[in-house]
Protein backbone atom coordinates (compact mmCIF):
# COMPACT_ATOMS: atom_id res chain seq x y z
CA UNK A 1 0.00 0.00 0.00
CA UNK A 2 1.37 3.44 -0.94
CA UNK A 3 2.37 5.81 1.82
CA UNK A 4 0.29 8.86 2.56
CA UNK A 5 1.66 12.33 1.69
CA UNK A 6 2.29 12.88 5.41
CA UNK A 7 4.47 9.79 5.73
CA UNK A 8 7.78 11.32 4.65
CA UNK A 9 9.07 12.95 7.85
CA UNK A 10 12.77 13.50 8.55
CA UNK A 11 15.54 12.82 6.06
CA UNK A 12 13.33 10.72 3.78
CA UNK A 13 10.71 13.45 3.73
CA UNK A 14 13.36 15.99 2.75
CA UNK A 15 14.59 13.70 -0.03
CA UNK A 16 11.07 13.50 -1.44
CA UNK A 17 10.15 17.17 -0.93
CA UNK A 18 10.01 17.87 -4.67
CA UNK A 19 7.11 15.44 -5.00
CA UNK A 20 4.94 17.56 -2.73
CA UNK A 21 5.83 20.66 -4.71
CA UNK A 22 5.11 18.88 -7.98
CA UNK A 23 1.67 17.92 -6.76
CA UNK A 24 0.97 21.57 -5.86
CA UNK A 25 2.02 22.57 -9.38
CA UNK A 26 -0.23 19.87 -10.79
CA UNK A 27 -3.24 21.27 -8.92
CA UNK A 28 -2.48 24.73 -10.30
CA UNK A 29 -2.26 23.43 -13.87
CA UNK A 30 -5.45 21.42 -13.45
CA UNK A 31 -7.33 24.47 -12.22
CA UNK A 32 -6.05 26.53 -15.16
CA UNK A 33 -7.47 23.87 -17.49
CA UNK A 34 -10.78 23.62 -15.61
CA UNK A 35 -11.26 27.39 -15.68
CA UNK A 36 -10.08 27.66 -19.28
CA UNK A 37 -12.58 25.03 -20.41
CA UNK A 38 -15.36 26.88 -18.61
CA UNK A 39 -14.30 30.19 -20.19
CA UNK A 40 -14.38 28.72 -23.70
CA UNK A 41 -17.64 26.83 -23.21
CA UNK A 42 -19.50 29.81 -21.78
CA UNK A 43 -18.22 32.02 -24.61
CA UNK A 44 -19.52 29.54 -27.18
CA UNK A 45 -22.85 29.57 -25.35
CA UNK A 46 -22.98 33.37 -25.50
CA UNK A 47 -22.15 33.36 -29.22
CA UNK A 48 -24.85 30.77 -29.87
CA UNK A 49 -27.36 32.93 -27.96
CA UNK A 50 -26.58 35.94 -30.14
CA UNK A 51 -24.63 37.86 -27.51
CA UNK A 52 -21.66 40.03 -28.37
CA UNK A 53 -18.55 37.86 -28.61
CA UNK A 54 -15.30 38.68 -30.39
CA UNK A 55 -14.95 35.59 -32.57
CA UNK A 56 -11.23 36.15 -33.07
CA UNK A 57 -10.71 36.16 -29.30
CA UNK A 58 -12.76 32.97 -28.98
CA UNK A 59 -10.70 31.29 -31.72
CA UNK A 60 -7.40 32.28 -30.09
CA UNK A 61 -8.52 31.23 -26.61
CA UNK A 62 -9.92 27.92 -27.83
CA UNK A 63 -6.76 27.09 -29.72
CA UNK A 64 -4.67 27.95 -26.67
CA UNK A 65 -6.82 25.70 -24.48
CA UNK A 66 -6.59 22.79 -26.93
CA UNK A 67 -2.78 23.08 -27.09
CA UNK A 68 -2.44 23.52 -23.32
CA UNK A 69 -4.55 20.49 -22.45
CA UNK A 70 -2.88 18.32 -25.07
CA UNK A 71 0.61 19.28 -23.92
CA UNK A 72 -0.27 18.54 -20.31
CA UNK A 73 -1.55 15.02 -20.81
CA UNK A 74 1.07 14.20 -23.47
CA UNK A 75 3.73 15.19 -20.92
CA UNK A 76 2.19 12.84 -18.39
CA UNK A 77 2.01 9.93 -20.84
CA UNK A 78 5.49 10.41 -22.29
CA UNK A 79 7.50 11.72 -19.33
CA UNK A 80 5.83 11.01 -16.01
CA UNK A 81 3.95 7.75 -16.44
CA UNK A 82 7.10 5.75 -17.38
CA UNK A 83 8.71 6.90 -14.10
CA UNK A 84 5.62 6.00 -12.08
CA UNK A 85 5.21 2.63 -13.79
CA UNK A 86 8.80 1.77 -12.93
CA UNK A 87 8.50 2.82 -9.30
CA UNK A 88 4.98 1.55 -8.62
CA UNK A 89 4.15 -1.63 -10.59
CA UNK A 90 0.89 -2.01 -8.68
CA UNK A 91 -0.30 1.31 -10.18
CA UNK A 92 0.30 0.36 -13.84
CA UNK A 93 -3.36 -0.50 -14.48
CA UNK A 94 -4.68 2.79 -13.13
CA UNK A 95 -2.06 4.74 -15.11
CA UNK A 96 -3.10 2.85 -18.24
CA UNK A 97 -6.71 3.82 -17.55
CA UNK A 98 -5.70 7.48 -17.22
CA UNK A 99 -3.85 7.26 -20.54
CA UNK A 100 -7.01 5.84 -22.15
CA UNK A 101 -8.89 8.87 -20.85
CA UNK A 102 -6.23 11.13 -22.37
CA UNK A 103 -6.82 9.43 -25.71
CA UNK A 104 -10.59 9.90 -25.46
CA UNK A 105 -10.05 13.54 -24.61
CA UNK A 106 -7.74 13.92 -27.61
CA UNK A 107 -10.51 12.71 -29.89
CA UNK A 108 -12.81 15.44 -28.62
CA UNK A 109 -10.04 18.05 -28.78
CA UNK A 110 -9.71 17.23 -32.49
CA UNK A 111 -13.46 17.69 -32.90
CA UNK A 112 -13.27 21.04 -31.13
CA UNK A 113 -10.34 22.05 -33.35
CA UNK A 114 -12.46 21.47 -36.44
CA UNK A 115 -15.31 23.49 -34.96
CA UNK A 116 -12.97 26.36 -34.11
CA UNK A 117 -11.50 26.29 -37.61
CA UNK A 118 -15.05 26.53 -38.93
CA UNK A 119 -15.81 29.76 -37.06
CA UNK A 120 -12.36 31.18 -37.82
CA UNK A 121 -12.87 31.09 -41.58
CA UNK A 122 -16.45 30.33 -42.67
CA UNK A 123 -16.60 29.33 -46.33
CA UNK A 124 -19.22 31.89 -47.35
CA UNK A 125 -19.19 35.38 -48.86
CA UNK A 126 -20.72 38.50 -47.34
CA UNK A 127 -20.60 39.75 -43.76
CA UNK A 128 -24.17 38.79 -42.87
CA UNK A 129 -23.74 35.31 -44.32
CA UNK A 130 -20.48 34.90 -42.43
CA UNK A 131 -22.12 35.97 -39.17
CA UNK A 132 -24.92 33.46 -39.64
CA UNK A 133 -22.43 30.74 -40.57
CA UNK A 134 -20.32 31.45 -37.48
CA UNK A 135 -23.31 31.36 -35.13
CA UNK A 136 -24.60 28.20 -36.79
CA UNK A 137 -21.23 26.47 -36.53
CA UNK A 138 -20.95 27.52 -32.90
CA UNK A 139 -24.39 26.11 -32.11
CA UNK A 140 -24.11 22.87 -34.06
CA UNK A 141 -20.46 21.99 -33.42
CA UNK A 142 -18.56 24.43 -31.22
CA UNK A 143 -20.74 24.51 -28.12
CA UNK A 144 -21.48 20.75 -27.96
CA UNK A 145 -17.80 19.91 -28.41
CA UNK A 146 -16.57 22.52 -25.92
CA UNK A 147 -19.08 21.22 -23.37
CA UNK A 148 -17.96 17.64 -23.95
CA UNK A 149 -14.30 18.65 -23.53
CA UNK A 150 -15.19 20.43 -20.30
CA UNK A 151 -17.10 17.41 -18.96
CA UNK A 152 -14.47 14.84 -19.98
CA UNK A 153 -11.69 16.98 -18.58
CA UNK A 154 -13.38 17.56 -15.23
CA UNK A 155 -14.17 13.86 -14.76
CA UNK A 156 -10.64 12.87 -15.75
CA UNK A 157 -8.96 15.32 -13.40
CA UNK A 158 -11.23 14.25 -10.55
CA UNK A 159 -10.01 10.68 -11.03
CA UNK A 160 -6.37 11.55 -11.63
CA UNK A 161 -5.70 13.87 -8.70
CA UNK A 162 -6.17 11.30 -5.88
CA UNK A 163 -3.86 8.87 -7.68
CA UNK A 164 -1.08 11.41 -8.08
CA UNK A 165 -1.59 12.84 -4.60
CA UNK A 166 -0.62 9.38 -3.33
CA UNK A 167 2.26 8.70 -5.74
CA UNK A 168 4.08 12.00 -6.30
CA UNK A 169 5.39 12.41 -2.72
CA UNK A 170 7.04 8.99 -3.00
CA UNK A 171 9.00 9.80 -6.16
CA UNK A 172 12.70 10.62 -5.56
CA UNK A 173 13.56 14.29 -5.96
CA UNK A 174 16.01 13.62 -8.80
CA UNK A 175 13.26 12.07 -10.93
CA UNK A 176 10.85 14.92 -10.20
CA UNK A 177 13.43 17.59 -11.06
CA UNK A 178 14.40 15.85 -14.30
CA UNK A 179 10.80 15.44 -15.46
CA UNK A 180 9.83 18.99 -14.45
CA UNK A 181 12.68 20.42 -16.54
CA UNK A 182 11.55 18.44 -19.56
CA UNK A 183 7.92 19.53 -19.14
CA UNK A 184 8.80 23.20 -18.70
CA UNK A 185 11.18 23.07 -21.69
CA UNK A 186 8.45 21.75 -23.99
CA UNK A 187 5.56 23.84 -22.63
CA UNK A 188 3.67 26.16 -25.01
CA UNK A 189 4.98 29.72 -24.74
CA UNK A 190 2.04 31.63 -26.20
CA UNK A 191 -0.74 33.43 -24.30
CA UNK A 192 0.89 33.79 -20.86
CA UNK A 193 -1.88 36.28 -20.04
CA UNK A 194 -4.36 33.39 -20.02
CA UNK A 195 -2.17 31.34 -17.70
CA UNK A 196 -1.72 34.19 -15.25
CA UNK A 197 -5.34 35.28 -15.45
CA UNK A 198 -6.80 31.83 -14.95
CA UNK A 199 -4.45 31.29 -12.03
CA UNK A 200 -6.02 34.28 -10.27
CA UNK A 201 -9.61 34.54 -11.51
CA UNK A 202 -11.70 34.49 -9.39
CA UNK A 203 -9.17 33.57 -6.66
CA UNK A 204 -5.64 32.24 -6.73
CA UNK A 205 -5.43 28.55 -7.52
CA UNK A 206 -4.13 25.97 -5.04
CA UNK A 207 -0.40 25.67 -5.71
CA UNK A 208 -0.14 29.25 -7.01
CA UNK A 209 3.21 29.94 -5.31
CA UNK A 210 4.82 26.74 -6.60
CA UNK A 211 3.55 27.35 -10.14
CA UNK A 212 4.55 31.03 -10.22
CA UNK A 213 8.05 30.13 -9.05
CA UNK A 214 8.57 28.16 -12.27
CA UNK A 215 8.07 31.27 -14.45
CA UNK A 216 11.18 33.23 -15.46
CA UNK A 217 11.55 36.53 -13.55
CA UNK A 218 10.80 38.78 -16.58
CA UNK A 219 7.44 37.06 -16.97
CA UNK A 220 6.64 37.50 -13.28
CA UNK A 221 7.53 41.18 -13.58
CA UNK A 222 4.97 41.52 -16.39
CA UNK A 223 2.18 40.09 -14.23
CA UNK A 224 0.17 43.39 -13.95
CA UNK A 225 0.23 43.88 -17.73
CA UNK A 226 -0.66 40.24 -18.36
CA UNK A 227 -3.62 40.44 -15.98
CA UNK A 228 -4.84 43.58 -17.77
CA UNK A 229 -4.65 41.72 -21.09
CA UNK A 230 -6.47 38.76 -19.56
CA UNK A 231 -9.33 40.98 -18.39
CA UNK A 232 -9.57 42.48 -21.89
CA UNK A 233 -9.69 38.98 -23.41
CA UNK A 234 -12.36 37.88 -20.97
CA UNK A 235 -14.46 40.93 -21.86
CA UNK A 236 -14.00 40.16 -25.58
CA UNK A 237 -15.31 36.66 -24.90
CA UNK A 238 -18.53 38.20 -23.60
CA UNK A 239 -17.93 37.91 -19.88
CA UNK A 240 -19.50 40.70 -17.84
CA UNK A 241 -17.17 40.34 -14.85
Amino acid sequence: MAASPQAGAGAEGSRMAEGFRMYDELLAVHMIMRRGATLVTTSFARLTAGEAVDVRALVRTSRWLIAFVHHHHASEDELFWPVLRGLFPSSVAVLDALTAEHEALDVELHTLTRAVDGIADPAVAGERAKTLAVVGQAALAGLPSAQKVQDLLAAHLDREEPVLRDLFPQVPDADIVRVRKAIVHSAPRDSPHLVFGLMEDPVRVPGYAAMAADFPPPLRWLRPLLLTRYRATKKALGATR
